[in-house]
């Protein structure tokens, strides 16, 4: 069996990050770019590096075409990355290591640095986050955040003392950024709460969003553990 790796990147209208994103992964086998019709240079960024473009209805989210988007990668093990997001040549190599013997593993958990302010936001590591997987082995839900379901096998984790194999998550929020997106999410978790016929106390939720928001990046030190993985977050 072949050791190759496939990319999978869904994207809209991410051109301030795209390039730097694909300058980092194009050595691997593959790119998939899965797009949700974008109307910058997303794409034509993606035709210089000879990416394998796939296009979905815009939904507003990434998740709900994850599972589309990865379905098209042509090999068994999936990187998948966001547009914003930067991989260390010592992660494409580990990696590639890895598959040569994986054992009982069919997926891997690695840490995550994200910059806001032009610095790395130590108060959100080690965000541990599972992206590498055997494609046919894993299920995403539809729902924004939602966690990865494993068929079979196991996860292993790598050492969050190894940042030099960490993600480079290079979003570079402002502080209107950071407020933007707990609105956004504020207005997706009532709509989650309206088609469950659920009593909605704006105030309340939105105030609940930004307080666990804050207690959780600021007061309790940190992204995800190893107990609270998830394939996916902006």
């Amino acid at each position: 069996m072949e050791n190759k790796i496939s990319i999978v990147i869904n994207t809209y209208n991410c051109e301030k990050t795209f390039k730097e994103c694909l300058e980092s992964v194009k050595d691997f086998d593959e790119i998939v770019v899965c797009d949700m019709y974008s109307t910058d240079k997303t794409l034509e960024i993606a035709k210089e590096y000879n990416c394998k473009i796939i296009m979905h209805e815009n939904v507003g989210y990434a998740d709900p075409a994850r599972n589309y988007a990865i379905s098209n990668a042509s090999n068994e093990w999936v990187f998948v990355i966001d547009s914003d997001e930067v991989v260390p040549k010592e992660l494409r190599e580990y990696l590639y290591e890895f598959i040569k013997s994986p054992s009982q593993y069919t997926g891997v958990a690695m840490p995550r640095i994200t910059y806001g302010w032009n610095e790395p936001l130590e108060v959100l590591y080690p965000d541990i986050i599972v992206r590498f997987f055997k494609r046919d082995l894993v299920i995403y839900p539809p729902q924004v955040h939602g966690t990865p379901y494993v068929k079979e096998g196991e996860i292993y984790y790598i050492d969050k003392k190894r940042k030099d194999l960490a993600i480079i998550h290079k979003q570079n929020r402002t502080t209107s950024g950071w407020l933007k997106i707990i609105d956004t999410y504020t207005d997706w978790e009532i709509e989650k709460l309206k088609e469950k016929n659920k009593d909605i106390n704006f105030f309340y939720h939105t105030w609940k969003s930004l307080w666990i928001f804050i207690e959780k990046f600021f007061f309790k030190g940190g992204g995800r553990t190893e107990s609270e993985v998830s394939l996916y977050a902006y």
